[in-house]
């Protein structure tokens, strides 16, 4: 088992002999050094792993879209294992006497695994997934895309080990886990769950629930946008001619 070290109590720039502070994020239960403004930072990027399985929520309420709901329930099976691998590892934390951590357990972090498995996916979605052009330039979004996605999940990561809630081991194998879980996950969606997708949004609770699925649309966003303003300019002449009666 990982045990805390003096040495774990400090981050750069502070004297090893100064008491720190620690302070949470109001409305939150992330903690940093009172005073400093690279820690504060980092405390909120590692809240990003909130924002993303919020904007998956409201991205599953209006869209209704098979595939979103199935990268949102892949993220939630990536948790539980998360959970379970925490508790037969048993690795305790850097700073075992922390208030605000729920889960004294810190092996693998469930930051990094969780924005690995995200940043994997989405790689495998961007260019497996999503409609191909012609050249590479038209295509250069994707490479742009998925190159943010893991500087950010590399930043999260580090925010962990800085702010002392994991150790680098646990940050590392939780990056191995999500890495490994992400390709797992995308193969069991595209090979697996895809070609039900159709019987899904067929039957008599996915007509109910109006679930969608869009796999043969090459550019979603352009259909929408193409059948919304044909569908506004017929309603459009009918109230004219409506009007002109």
């Amino acid at each position: 088992m990982a045990s805390a070290s003096s040495e774990s109590n400090t981050i750069p720039g502070q004297e090893a002999d100064t008491p720190l502070q620690w302070k949470a994020i109001s409305l939150t239960h992330v903690e940093f050094v009172k005073g400093d403004i690279i820690g504060y930072g980092l405390a909120w990027l590692s809240l990003l792993p909130i924002f993303i399985l919020v904007a998956f929520v409201t991205l599953i309420i209006f869209r209704r879209d098979l595939h979103t709901i199935s990268f949102f329930l892949g993220m939630l099976v990536n948790e539980a294992i998360n959970l379970v691998l925490k508790h037969i590892i048993r690795e305790y934390r850097p700073m075992r006497d922390r208030k605000n951590v729920f889960n004294e357990y810190g092996m693998p972090s469930s930051h990094s695994q969780f924005m690995w498995f995200f940043s994997m996916y989405l790689t495998f979605f961007l260019f497996i997934r999503v409609y191909k052009n012609y050249t590479w330039l038209d295509d250069l979004w994707k490479y742009a895309t998925s190159f943010g996605g893991f500087v950010v999940a590399a930043l999260v990561s580090y925010s962990r080990v800085y702010l002392v809630y994991h150790s680098l081991g646990q940050v590392f194998w939780g990056a191995v886990a999500g890495i490994i879980l992400g390709t797992l996950y995308f193969g069991v969606v595209q090979f697996v769950m895809t070609p039900l997708f159709p019987l899904i949004a067929a039957c008599p609770l996915g007509e109910l629930l109006m679930l969608r699925d869009s796999t043969l649309i090459p550019h979603v966003m352009w259909f929408e946008y193409t059948s919304s303003r044909t569908e506004a300019r017929s309603r459009q002449r009918k109230m004219t001619a409506r009007k002109s009666q």
